[in-house]
């Protein structure tokens, strides 16, 4: 069998009878958890893996031992639904999730912006928030087979928080910190599955502050820096949001980068990462569709970063010229 005409996905369908009532939830609640999405009534997909498969096996046991009836099976979609629309539909479930999610870090950040001193308990139950909306953020993204683009908001408000409740500290990346000198060489990590602030903010990197940047690209909140590697854009990075801003209008502020079409690109950015119309850029809803589709064509990286960094040069050279 060709890899073309592998089965992609494995299907749960399923009969649970009325009674006992508290079966269909606790069945419902089961499936949302692991990610799988109705393709009909009584019916739910997942992307075909092997804990995936054990994971529905278990399902279906708590269906038929709750005296239901349930089958898993693999499929590949002849007519009909296409593979295409059923990743859709994964994408449109992950996005509800991240703009739930980002609704909950915006009001977050919202009671920490009026206050510059801030007492210890309410420091502290901002912490406590946060890190329940980052253990979520790890939960909707371990289901998030496709790369649903909301994941990058959600990413960007909650460091946006982390850097307001590091904002009273003594750091050197705080905003009162001296200019940076040059570098160069360096290997710049930062999470994978990059969207618009990191394809942003690499593309800075390499174009104006280290031209011999290599970028190293890992899974983020767990990974331990090595000596001389530098982090953007990531949990405890050297460069993230802080305060109010993103990492590519923190890089340009660190550096001490004064260019004019650049601070256009960093409005358009924040505009987009944050989605809080700060600037109000109306090249915002269009740059965020073009990252977007980036993301849809390419599931690597790599790939990612060249066609993004190609959408920044043109758009630099633009309001460059542009007097």
């Amino acid at each position: 069998m060709t890899e073309a005409s592998q089965p992609r996905w494995l299907l749960l369908i399923h009969q649970i009878p009325p009674d006992p009532s508290y079966l269909r939830v606790k069945v419902g609640r089961r499936l949302q958890a692991l990610g799988a999405v109705p393709v009909k009534n009584s019916v739910y997909v997942l992307p075909r893996s092997e804990p995936a498969l054990e994971d529905l096996q278990w399902v279906r046991r708590e269906i038929v031992a709750g005296g239901g009836d349930a089958s898993v099976c693999e499929a590949r979609f002849v007519e009909g639904l296409s593979d295409e629309r059923v990743e859709a539909l994964f994408d449109a479930a992950r996005e509800a999730d991240y703009e739930t999610l980002a609704r909950e870090a915006r009001r977050l950040q919202g009671a920490l912006r009026p206050a510059r001193r801030r007492p210890a308990a309410t420091t502290e139950r901002t912490s406590a928030s946060l890190l329940r909306l980052r253990k979520r953020l790890g939960e909707v993204a371990a289901i998030d087979f496709f790369g649903a683009p909301g994941r990058g908001a959600v990413e960007g408000i909650l460091a946006a928080v982390e850097g307001s409740l590091r904002a009273g500290a003594t750091d050197t990346r705080s905003p009162n910190a001296a200019p940076l000198g040059p570098v160069r060489g360096r290997i710049w990590v930062t999470r994978a599955g990059v969207h618009v602030d990191r394809i942003a903010s690499a593309w800075l990197i390499r174009r104006f502050i280290d031209p011999e940047a290599r970028f190293k690209l890992v899974r983020g909140r767990d990974y331990s820096p090595q000596e001389a590697e530098l982090r953007f854009d990531m949990f405890e990075a050297d460069f993230t949001h802080e305060g109010e801003e993103c990492t590519f209008e923190v890089l340009l502020r660190r550096f001490a980068i004064s260019d004019a079409a650049l601070r256009h690109l960093a409005e358009i950015v924040h505009d987009v990462d944050l989605k809080d119309s700060k600037f109000s850029r109306p090249e915002a809803a269009g740059l965020d569709r073009l990252v977007a589709g980036i993301a849809m064509r390419h599931k690597d990286d790599e790939p990612r970063l060249a066609e993004g960094g190609l959408v920044f040069e043109a758009l630099y050279e633009y309001f460059k010229r542009k007097r």
